[in-house]
């Protein structure tokens, strides 16, 4: 197949719109998200949060017109992203408000667009944003970790069955979801006992007259209902439901 060939077909995939599945699914796929929340999985299944988290301080500082330097992950589930520009104000605070946020509110664009019944879209959408991180990634552990996932969702989003795709966009969107707002109580924990002092939180504290106690209850209050809104609609709405624009 050539190039153009293949692009178009992934184009015709990915703006199918499709049916929601049968209501056993969603409710099964979001038990598997949820044990991914879980210790043990956590340890490994928190790198897609960390992605997640990092990708949103990336967008955000762009959007705000910072310069973009580069972004790591670490194997302890870790990461950083550097940007220069300003060190204060709207767009510094913006940045380092987005990362602990970005999960539940990539989570909650992913639910809409299951319930608009783009779930193969979702993937591939995924698949290009995480092609661009590529671009970012300053260290070995984050580019084995960017690979990994696009080729394992490129592969779902090439060679499954529809049923399968649509399974896996709603385990992905479940665990956005559900994962989100583990970080932030985490961070706080981290933070009672002294050993986040250079946190998101605590950064913006220093940016803003809020203490970082303020901020962490601002990350747990988006991801949380995230969270509440996202599983309503893809847990209680049908797609007849929704408007039409």
């Amino acid at each position: 197949m050539s190039v153009v060939s293949i692009l178009s077909e992934i184009w015709s995939r990915a703006t199918e719109q499709l049916p929601p599945p049968e209501q056993w699914v969603v409710w099964a796929t979001a038990a598997v998200a949820f044990v991914a929340v879980l210790s043990p999985p956590w340890r490994l299944t928190r790198h897609v949060v960390t992605i997640a988290h990092e990708g949103g301080h990336a967008v955000v500082a762009l959007l705000t017109g910072r310069r973009l330097s580069g972004i790591r992950l670490h194997s302890d589930t870790s990461g950083l992203t550097v940007s220069y520009g300003k060190p204060r104000g709207f767009g510094m605070v913006c940045t380092a408000f987005a990362g602990y946020t970005a999960p539940g509110l990539v989570g909650l664009g992913a639910a809409f667009m299951l319930r608009q019944g783009y779930g193969i879209g979702l993937l591939w959408l995924l698949v290009a944003v995480l092609a661009l991180m590529l671009l970012q990634i300053r260290n070995w552990f984050g580019l084995l970790s960017i690979l990994v996932s696009v080729l394992v969702l490129g592969a779902v989003s090439w060679y499954a069955s529809t049923e399968w795709q649509t399974a896996v966009a709603y385990v992905v969107t479940w665990f956005l979801l559900l994962g989100a707002p583990r970080p932030v109580i985490e961070l706080q924990a981290s933070r009672r006992a002294g050993k986040a002092r250079s946190s998101d939180a605590d950064m913006l504290a220093r940016l803003t007259p809020l203490p970082g106690l303020f901020w962490v209850f601002a990350f747990f209050v988006v991801t949380v209902g995230a969270l509440v809104l996202g599983s309503w609609w893809i847990g209680a709405w049908s797609i007849e439901d929704l408007p039409r624009f």
